[in-house]
């Protein structure tokens, strides 16, 4: 597996850490890095399983809010600089609003964080982004880990697969420390079957961008409104405050349509949809309505 992504990517092998999701990866790269006490960055509201594995370490948090929806690259870098921080995590695209960065955003956040700061890039994503917000790989700088997976686009979230990508020092340092079976050869076959047929991947990531914008025509025709997005799923401005997008999604999911919602101060205004199969769409455009009617005070 590892010596097919490396042709994928044209990197060499001693490039590529293979780990059972980024999830997996997040918290060894944690292990690796952050003693007790140490500051880690990340967003106001930014992937919530990275600061699960930083307090389990004995890492301390700082956080920085959004920014007009989006991780705010440049208040990263410099609260990195700031408290002298172990780590800075950054997705991109994002979870939980789908925004994501051009490249030039990306690079610039990289150049301006401190050389002694680890730099989590996370694109989980990044299959179903636009190509200009991916940078090129470097894999000659020794403060950067970049993080990939099977889970989103391929479709293969339950097999558990990732990757990451970095100087050959930070992938031998997995080396010391990972369970070295936690990659089962069932998921490095999938994993292998699923990067050589991009064919397919082509068709799934047109089958995604159709249920997205389904999903924002169905929130513009219901007065709502969505947010431009590069994931597989769209968050949804639902114009008012916590409570009443706390409203919608209750009532979509006594439904049956089950959404979730980002839960931090100036995100708890939208609920959050995955896209899907057409007929999951059809349902989840036929609750809505109702929904709304429910959080406006409707019997």
């Amino acid at each position: 597996l590892r010596s097919a992504l490396a042709k994928h990517h044209n990197l060499h092998i001693d490039n590529i850490a293979a780990g059972a999701g980024v999830d997996a990866l997040l918290g060894l790269t944690v292990r690796m890095f952050l003693n007790p006490g140490d500051i880690v960055i990340n967003s106001l509201g930014g992937y919530p399983t990275f600061n699960y594995h930083v307090a389990g370490f004995g890492g301390k948090l700082v956080t920085v809010p959004y920014k007009n929806d989006h991780s705010d690259p440049e208040a990263l870098a410099r609260a990195a600089a700031e408290h002298n921080a172990k780590i800075v995590y950054l997705a991109n695209p994002d979870n939980p609003m789908g925004t994501w960065h051009h490249a030039d955003v990306i690079e610039k956040f990289i150049q301006m964080v401190p050389e002694d700061t680890l730099i989590i890039l996370d694109e989980a994503y990044c299959d179903m982004a636009p190509a200009n917000s991916i940078p090129s790989f470097d894999v000659t700088r020794k403060n950067i880990i970049r993080m990939r997976t099977f889970s989103k686009a391929y479709g293969l979230a339950g097999i558990r697969c990732g990757y990451a990508i970095a100087h050959p020092d930070i992938i031998r340092s997995f080396d010391k420390i990972r369970d070295h079976f936690s990659v089962s050869i069932i998921a490095q076959a999938a994993a292998t079957a699923a990067l050589h047929d991009q064919e397919y991947l082509a068709e799934i990531l047109e089958k995604i961008s159709q249920s997205r914008n389904f999903i924002y025509k169905t929130a513009l025709e219901n007065g709502l409104m969505p947010i431009t997005s590069a994931t597989n799923f769209v968050t949804i401005d639902c114009g008012k405050d916590d409570i009443y997008a706390e409203k919608v999604m209750n009532a979509l999911l006594q439904q049956g349509i089950f959404v979730r919602k980002p839960m931090v101060e100036n995100l708890n205004r939208c609920i959050r949809v995955s896209t899907g199969p057409a007929p999951e769409m059809e349902l989840f455009a036929k609750a809505l309505p109702a929904a709304i009617a429910i959080a406006n005070g409707a019997a």
